[in-house]
């Protein structure tokens, strides 16, 4: 079968005429597999003019005998690797055996013949080198020789017209002369040389143009690109002057700099130990105070290692031993705490010299409903009020107006109901004066008791508008005999208090209004410095849906200016706008200017400082700083003892889990502290979450968690929102008065637990004996001490004063009757519900229970 297969693989091509050759190649595998192919052998064709047979070609004339070359030292060739001995197989060899020694023959055989290709490659191209070599200095000396020949025929006069030039073939001959020598050799090829010509102009653009209109007519077209390009500067002409010449790679040539360095260079002198200033904070990890040493950490390790510490480089290590490690390196080190990162400027104070006058900020408290906003806005020649809920002022509002005098004032209006103490204090912090406002008409209540309180607190001069002059109800006298109860005696009745009679809707007392505030801010002399690093204090802050995070601030000293960067609270940014209380862009803001500012990373707490830092670094440093500290109180643990721990364990006070999200952040502080009051012994309000923005999709989704309503103090969900409060049937919760959305969740969590059971004694009576009443129950003989015994109430059962049982009266006689009620002094008999323990002696108290609406 394989002999048929061999035949059909070298059978010849069959055809009826033999144009080629059929010839055999046979290919050799591996493992002993071989294979024949039939290949053709084609007849090489000569071709001739049309016309003419083809002549055979001419006999090989002999060269003729070329002169004798000069001797060349032939290199030696290595000499062909001698034939292995081939080792004769000891007796008795099994097949492992034998195939174990030929592995290693074969092995030693590779070796042997890698040893050898070794050799042969490092004498191949130490005569490739030496024939480099000597090409070189060929050249050279050509090139030396062709310029000497230059000089010569530069120096030489000019020939004569009619000398006859040179026969070409003379010239031919004698170019030839020197290099026939080279042809009879086969050994060792003749150096080439390289004849210096000059480089050819490129060819002006004229004569390029003219040179295509004549190879559009007769020139090839390989002509033509050839001209066209021959002047053209390629990259590879740019970079390479002598083409055909390969260039040394980037590598050889850094390795040739690098050998020639260290040839050069010597033994490297010893570096000298640069002695640092290190920072080291309280706690720091090993890796960054090798990176602040200039040392390897593993040096650092090592260390440590000796002094017993089994460390890594990245764990962190106290400042104690990280001073051990700086003094053993030989550096200086500069202790630092967590605190020193933060920015303290209350012993920042500026010189005397620096400052001018400033405007003052006036804020305005009292009570609600007695006229603060309107005054305000007869102040301003505006109208605010009208866009209030519900008429009340719920926001702190910061306003600066322009008297006939050209002074400017700064005003803050307060909001004046309960809920907003934290606001009216923030107010009478960052003032210089405080105008009371009582309505006279009213009298002093208790939010004017509270200003008067926060205003002593502060330290701040007082200023008592008496409003509503133009009512007939309007009696001034009464309100400052009611100040007389609170220290504050006017001017009027021999103090040192200004009062002003005002009318915001007549607007009479105006004027003196302002001429008493000018008047008390002379006195003060407020005074600030323009020219440094702003200061603020937030007076409100608020998430924009258009513009973000935006804070309301009062410049307190230095000039705010656009591209600032601050930090304030646990917030960095940079200021990118600027915004007045008319809605103006400004480029910068001075002392005692409420502007509103553009680009918080985040929404503020109101009351921060914002402190203008020297870049964003400082500013990320201190943030991050703030919000850990932040942290930490939040999550820090209240001190505990046994007896908290085991009320805590037995209360059972009912939560009432909410989210609030409201517009700005006083708002929320104000409803916060509000829904906390609500709080009593039997149920506390618990905050999930309280924010500044639109209600989101994460508040409902911890909403939907907690079973717990959304309160949106105006503010309205966004669209993904609305989607997830359907899918998940959330209660929402809308308001914008404060003081509906304290009743509504007042009257929730007094429905969270439900009518308020009350209970009446109505008697009691003492067990004097026991009788079987059927098969199972038991009747107890009383005699009533108080009261009366009425059929269907409840009752305790008593033994010792401890409860038996609650149960209730299911049956009541008097001797065999069946009776309604059984009074003092008299003798009945009782069947209980749902029990038996009844012995001579316990007492039984019958009580009434009255369920009612609860109230907090």
């Amino acid at each position: 079968m394989s002999d048929d297969n061999d035949n059909q693989r070298t059978r010849k091509p069959l055809g009826l005429k033999r144009s080629v050759d059929a010839g055999e190649v046979k290919q050799t595998f591996s493992h002993g597999r071989t294979n024949k192919v039939v290949v053709e052998v084609k007849r090489r064709r000569v071709l001739g003019k049309p016309g003419t047979e083809a002549a055979a070609p001419p006999p090989p004339t002999p060269a003729p005998p070329p002169p004798a070359p000069a001797p060349v030292a032939e290199a030696p060739r290595p000499a062909a690797p001698p034939p292995r001995a081939v080792r004769p197989a000891p007796a008795g060899e099994t097949p492992q055996e034998r195939v174990k020694r030929l592995q290693l023959e074969a092995e030693e055989e590779r070796l042997r013949m890698a040893e050898e290709a070794r050799k042969r490659e490092d004498e191949e191209r130490q005569r490739a080198e030496e024939e480099e070599r000597r090409r070189a200095e060929e050249n050279r000396r050509a090139q030396e020789e062709a310029e000497r020949q230059r000089a010569e025929v530069a120096s030489a006069p000019e020939p004569a017209a009619a000398e006859p030039a040179p026969a070409p073939a003379e010239t031919s001959a004698a170019e030839e002369a020197p290099v026939a020598p080279a042809a009879k050799t086969d050994a060792v090829p003749a150096a080439r040389r390289f004849t210096p010509v000059e480089r050819p102009e490129p060819k002006r653009p004229v004569e390029v143009k003219a040179k295509k209109k004549d190879d559009k007519r007769a020139a090839p077209i390989d002509e033509g690109k050839d001209a066209r390009r021959s002047g053209k500067l390629t990259v590879t002409r740019a970079l390479n002057e002598d083409e055909g010449r390969r260039a040394r790679s980037l590598a050889a040539l850094k390795r040739a700099r690098e050998k020639e360095r260290r040839g050069q260079g010597g033994p490297s002198k010893p570096r000298e130990k640069q002695v640092r200033d290190v920072v080291v904070p309280e706690a720091i990890t090993v890796s960054e105070l090798a990176n602040r040493m200039a040392e390897k950490g593993a040096d650092l390790v090592k260390a440590l290692f000796n002094l017993g510490m089994m460390v890594t480089v990245n764990q962190t290590i106290d400042q104690d031993t990280a001073e051990l490690l700086v003094e053993e390196f030989g550096h200086n080190i500069t202790r630092v705490s967590a605190s020193d990162v933060d920015i303290d400027n209350s012993e920042d104070m500026d010189p005397e010299d620096t400052l001018v006058e400033r405007p003052p900020v006036v804020t305005i408290m009292g009570h609600v409903d007695h006229g603060k906003t309107s005054l305000l806005d007869a102040l301003r020649g505006t109208d605010v009020v009208k866009g209030e809920a519900g008429g009340i002022t719920q926001h702190i509002g910061a306003y600066q107006i322009t008297t006939k005098g050209k002074q400017k004032i700064t005003f803050l209006d307060t909001p004046g109901h309960a809920a907003f103490t934290e606001m009216r204090m923030r107010g009478a912090n960052v003032t210089d004066i405080v105008i009371l406002v009582v309505a006279g008409d009213d009298g002093l209540m208790p939010q004017t008791i509270e200003a008067i309180n926060h205003t002593k607190a502060a330290g701040v001069p007082m200023i008592v508008a008496i409003t509503k002059s133009d009512k007939a109800e309007f009696n001034p006298q009464k309100i400052r005999e009611r100040l007389l109860e609170h220290e504050i005696v006017v001017e009027a009745m021999s103090g040192d208090v200004q009062d002003v009679e005002v009318s915001a809707k007549t607007g009479a007392g105006l004027d003196q209004l302002i001429e008493a505030i000018g008047l008390q801010a002379e006195l003060l002399e407020l005074k600030a410095r323009p020219d440094r690093d702003a200061e603020a204090t937030v007076i409100e802050a608020q998430l924009d849906k258009g513009r973000g995070p935006v804070a309301t601030v009062l410049v307190t000293r230095g000039t705010l200016k656009r591209g600032d960067t601050f930090v304030v609270g646990t917030q960095s940014g940079k200021v990118r706008a600027i915004v007045d209380d008319k809605g103006q862009q400004l480029k910068e803001a001075g002392p005692s200017m409420p502007v509103e500012v553009l680009g918080l990373g985040g929404v503020p707490s109101a009351g921060d400082h914002l402190t203008v830092v020297e870049n964003e670094q400082r500013a990320r440093e201190v943030a991050k700083y703030r919000q850990e500290i932040a942290t930490e109180k939040r999550t820090a643990l209240a001190p505990t003892n046994f007896d908290t721990m085991f009320s805590s364990l037995s209360s059972n006070v009912i939560e009432f889990p909410v989210v609030v999200r409201a517009d700005v952040q006083g708002s929320v502080e104000a409803i916060v502290n509000a829904l906390h009051n609500l709080s009593n012994d039997e149920i506390k309000v618990r905050v999930l979450s309280a924010g500044v923005g639109a209600i989101t999709e994460s508040d409902v989704t911890l909403a939907g968690a907690s079973k717990a309503p959304i309160i949106g103090f105006n503010v309205r969900p966004n669209a993904k929102a609305r989607d997830l409060l359907k899918r998940d049937n959330v209660r929402m919760m809308y308001y914008d008065v404060i003081y509906h959305l304290t009743d509504a969740i007042a009257k929730e969590m007094a429905g969270e637990l439900g009518p308020e059971r009350i209970e009446t004694v109505v008697g009691r009576a003492e067990v004097k004996q026991v009788f079987p009443a059927g098969k199972k129950d038991k009747a107890a003989g009383l005699l009533v001490l108080e009261g009366a015994i009425r059929k269907g109430l409840f009752a305790r059962l008593t033994r010792q004063d401890v409860i038996v049982s609650a149960t209730k009266i299911h049956s009541l006689r008097r001797f065999k009757d069946d009776v309604d009620e059984v009074r003092t002094g008299l003798e009945c008999g009782v069947v209980l519900q749902d029990t038996n323990d009844i012995k001579a002696g316990d007492m039984l108290e019958v009580f009434s229970v009255e369920e009612r609406e609860r109230t907090l």
